[in-house]
């Protein structure tokens, strides 16, 4: 009897191995976003199990413990973290490849008994990491067997700039909101977030030289109502305080956070434009006497930084704490939307633009803009601009955010200038994500302009008008997220999901492989990691009534 049960034993034994070796996988088993560069179908699955553990060298610990911690939350398996001389049979293994050649590539091995993320560097396994977690299954019993289809996966981004935009000057959201934000970010594999941090509305960061910055300038007295001035109609308010900023404390947590997940954060201080929330912390840097106040109302204003010394000196200050704070190469200095009349009307404007032989206005804006770019270049930072800094000349070695469509970012290349593409015609995801007649069931907007997910999708970020050369010196491109109409979390989540989503394979993947009917498949997928997740996305994005 005792042989027989041996028998019957190995019997099932053999079985259980050979299901696992043995499945067969298609092309459907695989719907991660973003498009990897080349996946090969593999046979065989892996059983992931609480006795499978991740396996890393000592310079991936943090990767490790990400990926234990989101195991822990989508698929409640608390797996345990061993160090790299531990057995690899049936285990996940991280590791650093040098022969792997681009700095953020990655290759990912699925067999039947182990899976293996390499990466050039720990943000190459992290990008791994995230692949692999868009293969676990998903809304299944938690007492089913948990499988994960075998691939080689061989991938890299295409551009090196993948970013997402959030203005919180209109609208303040808390730190939770902004760790949500980065970790959707990550999950993309996108690697940049554009914190817009000051506006006419608000002043949102604490600068310890000047605390009436976040003092007076980060409340505003209250906020337009609805749509009222936007359609000829006189404006509203609800007259209700409101305001906030975030301590240089939790902006060097919200840095660290971010540089986890192999993200850049990049800081926007306005100027010389946007600037009412700091003029009425401190009038004395404007071009008149005032009374200044935190703008209640969305929209352009005149009143505009004076192009003194004791502005410049202000600017310095503020930009030296910024740069203390935020270790990134760039620091993006807003330059849009500068109404010049108070400069026109100012006798100091006038007689500088005579001395340093400026031909108007709009070289008074190329000056200050240099001015202010030759002070962070000589700290070791370059600066990125809206496209009105090409008015009047671009500084020497500023990068142009090009949102007024294209013709910016492509003026910008053929000067040789760096170019990060953000138009509001595919990348401003405030617009309506519907078609004017579907608008009325949906949030509103500004205006009654639509960003479509298929129309965010078929976004090209290099113009073909450029030569071989100068589409070199287009970085990347980027989604805007400005919150005049999204006055709380769950809506700017409706807003940015799944456009986001789209622009995330629009810059990683190769231009040749993108597809939509492909891309609209995997879409579906992806979702449900989004409800697991607790996403608020605009599901109507992804009706099966309207699969293309």
């Amino acid at each position: 009897m005792k042989n027989i049960a041996f028998v019957i034993t190995c019997i099932l034994l053999i079985s259980c191995s050979n299901k696992y070796e043995t499945a067969i996988n298609s092309i459907e088993d695989y719907p991660i976003i973003p498009k990897p560069k080349k996946l090969t179908i593999a046979q065989g699955r892996f059983l992931l199990s609480s006795n499978t553990k991740i396996i890393g060298e000592s310079s991936l610990a943090k990767e490790a413990q990400y990926l234990s911690k989101m195991l822990n939350t989508t698929l409640s398996l608390d797996l345990v973290i061993a160090s790299s001389d531990h057995p690899t049979k049936a285990n996940i293994i991280l590791s650093i490849d040098p022969a792997i050649e681009h700095p953020e590539g990655y290759t990912l091995s699925i067999k039947h008994d182990n899976i293996l993320i390499s990466g050039k560097t720990s943000t190459g396994v992290f990008y791994g990491i995230q692949s692999l977690l868009q293969l676990l299954p998903v809304g299944i019993n938690t007492k089913e067997e948990l499988t994960i289809p075998a691939v080689k996966i061989v991938d890299s981004p295409r551009y090196a700039y993948r970013g997402m935009h959030l203005d919180v000057g209109r609208h303040f959201f808390p730190m939770s909101s902004i760790k949500k934000y980065l970790d959707m970010i990550a999950m993309h594999k996108m690697n940049t977030f554009h914190w817009h941090l000051t506006e006419d509305q608000g002043w949102r960061i604490e600068i310890k030289k000047y605390p009436k910055l976040t003092e007076v300038g980060g409340f505003r007295k209250g906020t337009a109502i609805g749509l009222a001035g936007t359609r000829n109609a006189p404006y509203t308010y609800d007259n209700i305080p409101y305001g906030g900023f975030y301590t240089q404390e939790e902006i060097k947590e919200v840095v660290t956070y971010a540089k986890q997940r192999h993200i850049t954060v990049i800081p926007e201080i306005e100027l010389p434009g946007h600037s009412l929330a700091a003029l009425a912390a401190y009038p004395q840097f404007g071009n008149t006497e005032g009374p200044y106040e935190v703008a209640k109302r969305w929209g352009i204003f005149n009143e505009i930084y004076a192009p003194t010394e004791e502005t410049f000196a202000f600017l310095e200050d503020i930009l030296t704490e910024v740069m203390e704070l935020f270790p990134s190469k760039y620091i993006h200095i807003g330059g849009d939307e500068v109404l010049k009349k108070e400069w026109e009307e100012s006798a100091y404007a006038q007689e500088l633009i005579k001395r340093e032989k400026l031909k108007d206005e709009h070289g008074l804006q190329s000056y200050f803009i240099r001015r202010i770019e030759k002070f962070l270049n000589a700290n070791g930072r370059n600066i990125i601009g809206w496209d009105e800094i090409l008015e009047g000349g671009l500084a020497p070695n500023a990068t142009v955010m090009s949102w007024r469509g294209v013709k910016g970012g492509i003026a910008a290349a053929k000067q040789h200038h760096s170019v990060i593409m953000t138009p509001g015609t595919h990348c401003y995801f405030d617009y309506y994500q519907v078609e004017e007649e579907k608008q009325k069931n949906e949030p509103i907007t500004g205006s009654k302009r639509h960003t479509t997910v298929e129309k965010v999708y078929s976004y090209e970020p290099t113009p073909s008008i450029l030569s071989i050369k100068e589409s070199k010196y287009i970085l990347g491109a980027q989604g805007n997220v400005w919150t005049e109409y999204m006055p709380t979390w769950d809506l700017v989540e409706y807003n940015v999901l799944p456009r986001m989503t789209a622009l995330s394979e629009v810059v990683w993947s190769s231009k040749e492989t993108r597809d939509w009917k492909d891309f609209y498949k995997r879409l579906q997928c992806i979702t449900k990691r989004y409800d697991k997740l607790g996403y608020n996305y605009a599901k109507h994005s992804v009706e099966t009534n309207q699969t293309p």
